[in-house]
């Protein structure tokens, strides 16, 4: 199993620069920037690379709805109605 970088795990300082007001705004409502910056990357970074997979995999995918069109469902005999 491929090991997630995106789980949550050691904490690395970095310097990042934020609108003044939103950070006055959390720190008055009590929000943890660190927190909510990291949620927000992970969101981030998920979306991305559910983008690029789907650009890389566009073909596949493409020639699966094509069979799937002609050939109908391979599972249709299986259900019970």
């Amino acid at each position: 199993m491929k090991h997630d970088p995106m789980i949550a795990g050691k904490r690395k300082a970095v310097n990042l620069s934020l609108d003044t007001g939103i950070v006055a705004a959390a720190r008055e409502a009590g929000v943890n920037l660190s927190r909510v910056t990291e949620a927000a990357l992970r969101m981030a970074v998920r979306e991305e690379q559910e983008r690029r997979w789907k650009k890389e995999n566009e073909a596949a995918i493409a020639a699966f709805a094509e069979w799937y069109e002609r050939e109908g469902d391979p599972l249709a005999n299986l259900r019970v109605v």
